[in-house]
């Protein structure tokens, strides 16, 4: 059943994390501070940095609150032992969400929690089912590498010769979905691949369900490598392969 203009959206946001000890308590602490309802699955893919010991020790810190916040009904909190990928993250979050929405949350801190308002805005005024944040759409300027921007509209144009979607920013990682679309989807990436997935999986539920699909400008703070980026050139490489099998041969799964 759609979710109706004026359903109240509950919130699942799932954040794979891995060697992120630098911004993950700030990220814990934004994301459940900060409007709206909701719960929190974190997915910590296997680090071997300090960030597993960051994430028990913020949880820690919640349960000391005296006055916990408003916005944050349950945390949930995955270890894997080993490092598999975002996409397998992912996949081990929606196994825990309850949530009517599921939004993905980076733990790098690039995109900025802040906009989840307007993020779920058509979700609760104009019955979306399916939400991308674009880095690039509605004249807002970003300060990503100009190589890096060219590679994000290669791939984005791509994803849309081969989808039918009209999309600005394929690889953007703010993609919100109603639950019942994400979950009952047979996601299968393990790593960043997991983007034009998402993005195929969005584009057959328009095409075969109807669904109702939106883009809102968001900003975009990019890291640099020194400062802990992990997407390279061959993910690139991955990403063009991807977009071709989940739209062409993977099309009606």
């Amino acid at each position: 059943m759609r979710l109706t203009p004026t359903s109240k959206p509950f919130l699942s946001v799932i954040i794979p994390v891995y060697n992120e000890e630098q911004f993950i308590e700030t990220t814990l602490r934004l994301v459940s501070q900060l409007p709206p309802e909701k719960e929190i699955i974190v997915v910590n893919d296997g680090s071997n940095d300090g960030t597993r010991e960051k994430i028990d020790q913020s949880i820690k810190q919640q349960g000391k609150q005296r006055s916990p916040s408003p916005y944050l009904k349950n945390i949930t909190v995955i270890h894997k032992p080993t490092n598999e990928g975002k996409g397998a993250a992912i996949r081990s979050g929606l196994e825990k969400v309850s949530g009517n929405i599921v939004l993905i949350q980076d733990a790098d801190l690039e995109l900025d929690p802040h906009e989840y308002p307007q993020l779920l805005e058509p979700f609760r005024c104009q019955g979306a089912d399916i939400v991308f944040g674009s880095r690039f759409s509605f004249n807002k300027l970003s300060s990503n590498g100009f190589w890096h921007q060219f590679g994000n509209q290669l791939l984005t144009r791509f994803s849309n010769l081969l989808s039918g979607l009209k999309l600005t920013d394929m690889e953007t990682g703010y993609k919100v979905f109603r639950t019942e679309i994400i979950t009952t989807a047979p996601l299968i990436s393990n790593r960043f691949g997991i983007e034009p997935e998402l993005a195929a999986l969005a584009a057959r539920a328009v095409r075969l369900r109807g669904a109702k699909f939106y883009e809102v400008p968001i900003s975009y703070r990019p890291r640099t490598y020194a400062q802990g980026k992990k997407i390279n050139w061959k993910d690139g490489l991955l990403a063009l392969w991807s977009i071709f099998y989940f739209n062409i041969i993977n099309r009606k799964q």
